[in-house]
């Protein structure tokens, strides 16, 4: 073999010897990675209950886990799912993560799906008694009083800046999913946490809890008198504009939550009641929300309409009658309810 073939048989040896090396340092450098990302965030100590609603895409999911400090990076998780063609897995549900845990082990639980999920709606306007009640009947409370108790707990009211006796008002009106056995603590959080969700974007939506809380207050009242959707603005106005003129709300719909079931009518006796919520009898807003108001009504009270109207009542189709002078308000109650109320 020549000298010139000799030396590029060299040159190509060592070519393919770098060639090696590179491959291997990188493929070893890769891994390592891959297996260092795989490490767990943490110690344990963050523990989390990850609720994973449905229609949440991958995106949504990867960022709650790191913002909850579940995992440390959005692209290593993401890539771990698609390493493992688990993108597409994850399903809705309550999970138990915690910080402890490595990306493989945080997959293999949000894919799993084993979790006994009881589902509960709860509709707008229902007040706490009646949540209680649908709860005990899941089976997720042993009885409405043990969550009517819960929901007035003090340390729950101050990690959310609650003025109120409990927490009426603020369990937002949606479908859940929490599994069986699941702690009752957190059943009440996470109603609470969906309001903070559903409401931190609103515009001009009160941040100081003492406004919210007016503002949650009033919402309940528009929510148990407005049957009409299309209404609740209007019904929104007249109270800001009575509450404004130091006139009493007079809502029939805060003397209906002093009776543990809704009465069908509400007569004169009725509005004789001792009791601050008796809107007939004091002025201003009530204590506390006398129902969970959902985001529609809400949003009526935080923008209601421009009118000159004082006073309302309901009409046999489920809408009402709005009247600028007591006169004209009298003629309506006549009309539709006789010398009765």
């Amino acid at each position: 073999m020549s000298s010139d073939n000799q030396e590029k048989t060299g040159f190509m040896k060592k070519h393919i010897w770098k060639i090696i090396i590179t491959l291997t340092l990188t493929v070893v450098t890769v891994i390592s990675g891959l297996l260092y990302m795989n490490l767990p965030s943490g110690n344990g100590n963050v523990k989390i209950d990850l609720y994973i609603k449905g229609g949440w895409g991958p995106q949504k999911i990867v960022s709650e886990l790191y913002e909850e400090k579940i995992i440390s990076s959005r692209t290593f998780f993401s890539l771990f799912l698609k390493l493992r063609g688990k993108t597409g897995s994850m399903k809705k549900g309550i999970y138990r993560l915690d910080d402890g845990m490595s990306i493989n082990q945080v997959i293999d639980i949000i894919v799993s799906g084993k979790t006994k999920i009881i589902t509960i709606t709860i509709p707008e306007g229902y007040n706490n008694r009646q949540i209680g009640e649908i709860l005990a009947r899941k089976g997720l409370f042993d009885t409405q009083e043990e969550f009517l108790q819960l929901a007035s707990s003090k340390e729950i009211l101050a990690k959310y800046s609650i003025p109120g006796k409990d927490c009426e008002g603020y369990l937002f009106p949606d479908t859940y999913y929490f599994p069986a056995g699941y702690e009752k603590r957190m059943i009440i959080e996470q109603m609470i946490k969906q309001f903070i969700s559903e409401t931190e974007s609103l515009e001009n939506f009160p941040k100081d809890p003492a406004e919210r809380h007016k503002l949650v207050i009033l919402a309940s009242i528009v929510e148990r008198e407005a049957k009409l959707k299309e209404e609740r603005a209007l019904i929104a106005a007249v109270f800001l504009k009575r509450l404004n003129m130091n006139y009493p709300l007079e809502s029939c719909a805060t003397i209906q939550y002093l009776f543990e079931k809704p009465k069908k009518r509400i007569f004169y006796s009725d509005l004789k009641i001792e009791s601050p919520y008796n809107t007939y009898q004091r002025k201003g807003l009530p204590p506390g929300a006398i129902a969970n108001p959902g985001l529609p009504s809400i949003k009526a009270t935080l923008n209601p309409e421009k009118t000159d109207f004082m006073y309302f009542v309901i009409k046999g189709d489920g809408g009402h009658s709005f009247s600028k002078t007591f006169s004209d308000h009298n003629r309506a109650k006549r009309k539709y309810f006789g010398e009765q109320h």
